[in-house]
């Protein structure tokens, strides 16, 4: 319709999804009051990624962005936007972008991006098929059953060189082409959408913002290798992704896109989900498909691997929910067009979850080969306060932390690697002057040591071993020998270990001794932590002659440590004190003193 206008307002689960449904009936709200309703069209949509400044509200056709929007804007959006024509300074992100038609590749938070995985969420309702269609939806599903053979599939997705986006980048073709071989009547195609890396919901808001994608997806690596069943194994505490993908599901069939004869062909393909109890372990895809079947999550000695024998003993093809999302777009473009995005090596997009002390978090998706420094500093906006930066986090629990020196580095299976770290399923974490590299690293410890299934020994001794190593570092009880121990623990479990889990528990362990040793020194040698985090180590004292005894420090002290007489210096009890900075917080005349 001519003069047509569309409010897209995020409705994912990484932003306040209650607050953007107040917001988006205050939209509606506000339009209807104003007589707009048959040229506005307010638009619930999956996540744009700009998580830090969310609420977000984008006004098509001029592309105008909103952040930090609140249900009481909406009135100034409908009247100065829409009625006058004005756009609202105060709701842009940027100043400069406060033009009625400035694009959003111009805020340089999407400038470097490409997005392909996510290239629906936040532009389409995540709940309507029809939506999914306008924008070529099902179209590969099409081209796939009409137009070409498995093989022909296989040739595809061997040009583009699609690595597996779980983590372990293995050749997405190859695995395919294993099961394809296969000669059995019964396959199953899976997906995992167990992500549980602390700091990361990049296949989560993948799913709430373009759940088709997966489907259509699944259809075709089904039609591809010969598979009629299709099974989501999704954990339970991801509500929202699995009320669109059931959804989806329904919307599928009702379509003729999904269940028996598949657009009038020959081709028969169901969808259904499996809930997990959210067991970080059954990421890996041989917990994943024990626990499907009903077993405890635990994984099993390879080979035989999955693509061979897996669910039921049946030839099974697992990929994660962003390995999916980009094989219609590679089915509509050609291997070909992918395979020049990336680096030799490590080719296409990579989505990324960053989030820490950065100023622009959110959900980012970039070409392979971008820097370090491109993120943080381009997309991220730097780190919040001007503070130092000090490492990044990449890969989650399994991966390591890299420091300054190494910020120019591409991003890449390999590159990573060589530095300690690695892609992992995209978790980005990003610490600044205040973190302390080993408090840190025992958050991880502690996260991969909880979530160990007990297995093999090397995981479930090796990582509670490492941990208590690093706690007593931590508690300036270490040693150097300490240090040579990790050191060699951390081989042991990398090449003993059964799964994945217990092979990458040592990498933050190791990038921190490789990347970071003055650090650790500094809590090994001098007992003191530099950053303050380790209580144990850390030191409050009062400065008498800054002290004017007004007793507020004395008052808020939890264990009564601290005595004085009123307008006289005060002293703290370093025998009782506990650590809790409850004195620092409260003196108002800087005369407590941190060390």
């Amino acid at each position: 319709m001519a003069n047509q206008k569309y409010l897209l307002v995020c409705s994912g689960e990484s932003c306040d999804a209650d607050k953007n449904h107040l917001l988006q009936e205050a939209l509606q709200r506000e339009v209807a009051a104003s007589g707009l309703g048959a040229t506005v069209q307010v638009v619930k949509t999956g996540c744009f990624g700009f998580c830090a400044k969310g609420p977000v509200v984008k006004i098509l056709p001029e592309e105008t962005l909103y952040v930090e929007v609140q249900p009481s804007d909406a009135a100034a959006i409908v009247q100065e936007h829409l009625v006058a024509g004005k756009p609202v300074a105060r709701l842009c992100y940027d100043q400069q972008q406060s033009k009625l038609h400035a694009k959003l590749e111009d805020i340089d938070f999407y400038q470097k991006q490409v997005r392909i995985v996510l290239r629906n969420c936040g532009v389409i309702d995540p709940d309507s098929i029809d939506e999914y269609i306008t924008r070529d939806g099902y179209v590969a599903l099409e081209k796939v059953l009409f137009e070409m053979t498995p093989e022909d599939v296989i040739t595809e997705l061997r040009k583009s060189d699609l690595r597996g986006r779980g983590g372990a980048g293995f050749p997405t073709w190859r695995k395919w082409e294993f099961t394809r071989q296969v000669t059995n009547p019964e396959k199953y195609v899976m997906c995992n959408a167990d992500e549980g890396d602390p700091g990361a919901y990049m296949d989560r808001s993948t799913l709430e913002g373009d759940p088709h994608s997966i489907l259509e997806a699944m259809m075709i690596a089904g039609y591809t290798c010969g598979s009629s069943k299709g099974i989501i194994y999704i954990r339970a505490e991801y509500p929202l992704a699995i009320a669109r993908l059931k959804r989806a599901i329904r919307q599928a069939k009702e379509y003729g896109l999904m269940g028996d004869q598949v657009l009038g062909t020959d081709f028969c393909f169901d969808i259904e989900i499996r809930l997990g109890a959210g067991a970080f372990v059954c990421g890996e895809e041989t917990a994943l498909i024990a626990s499907t079947e009903g077993s405890r999550g635990m994984p099993r000695p390879r080979p035989p691997f999955p693509a061979v024998k897996g669910l039921w003993d049946k030839p099974t093809v697992i990929n994660n929910v962003e390995t999916y999302a980009s094989i219609p777009v590679i089915i509509m473009k050609g291997g070909d067009w992918y395979a020049r995005i990336g680096t030799e090596t490590s080719k296409g997009t990579k989505v990324f979850a960053l989030t820490g002390k950065v100023k622009n978090s959110g959900l980012i998706e970039v070409p392979m080969g971008t820097t370090l420094r491109e993120i943080v500093f381009g997309i991220g906006g730097g780190i919040i306060g001007g503070k130092t930066f000090k490492a990044v986090q990449t890969g989650g629990p399994s991966g390591g932390l890299i420091p300054e020196e190494y910020l120019d580095t591409p991003i890449d299976y390999e590159n990573l690697s060589k530095l300690g770290s690695i892609v992992g399923s995209g978790g980005m974490i990003v610490m600044d002057e205040d973190d302390c590299v080993l408090d840190v690293t025992k958050f991880y410890l502690d996260f991969s040591v909880d979530e160990s299934c007990g297995k093999c020994a090397p995981c479930r001794i090796g990582g509670k071993t490492l941990l208590t190593l690093l706690d007593r570092i931590s508690k300036g009880t270490g040693t150097e020998d300490d240090l040579a121990h990790m050191k060699q623990l951390s081989v042991a479990m990398q090449r003993a270990s059964l799964c994945g889990l217990g092979q990458t528990t040592p990498n933050p362990v190791l990038s921190i001794i490789r990347h970071f040793e003055d650090e650790l020194n500094n809590h090994i040698q001098d007992r003191h932590c530099p950053a303050g985090k380790c209580t144990a180590l850390v030191r409050f004292e009062i400065d008498p002659e800054a002290c004017i005894g007004c007793t507020v420090c004395a008052r808020r002290c939890p264990v009564n440590c601290i005595a004085g007489d009123r307008k006289l210096p005060h002293v703290i009890d370093q025998e009782r004190c506990v650590k809790c900075g409850a004195c620092l917080e409260a003196c108002k005349f800087n005369a407590v003193i941190k060390s």
